[in-house]
């Protein structure tokens, strides 16, 4: 894995992981990179340098404590969900079918698919979103 820094059209900075550098320019090229804040697919490097510290974090905050803005927002919409919605694990795409086909009765879910029953979802017509942060694990 490889962390680059990134920014957009618009200067703004982000960080991002990537399984390679190909990998990177492979979704580049592609224009599936887009900036978390404004939406921009205009993506490119920024000047990067390791960062190294032998020192705790300054400031005192949490390194989990979101730093911006936008992480702010993302992590309310992530309570949000799971607060109100309810969380189905890797059954996902069967309770969103039966949902959808009148098998059980509606209500919000969350959880996970691969991306090929995600892909039959859509094929069929089912309403569904990736959610831009991964659930937290539910234990029994």
């Amino acid at each position: 894995m490889i962390r680059f820094s990134l920014k957009c059209s618009q200067n703004h900075s982000f960080d991002s992981w990537f399984q390679s550098s190909d990998a990177y320019e492979k979704l580049a090229k592609a224009g599936m990179l887009t900036c978390a804040e404004c939406g921009d697919s205009r993506i490119e490097k920024s000047l990067m340098a390791p960062k190294i510290s032998t020192q705790s974090p300054s400031d005192g905050r949490a390194l989990s404590a979101p730093m911006s803005e936008a992480e702010r927002n993302l992590a309310k919409l992530k309570q949000q969900i799971e607060a109100n919605s309810d969380y189905v694990g890797m059954n996902f795409a069967h309770e969103a079918r039966a949902q959808h086909l009148g098998e059980k009765p509606a209500r919000a879910i969350y959880g996970e698919a691969k991306a090929e029953e995600a892909k039959a979802l859509i094929e069929e017509g089912i309403p569904v979103a990736p959610l831009p942060f991964m659930a937290k694990r539910h234990t029994n």
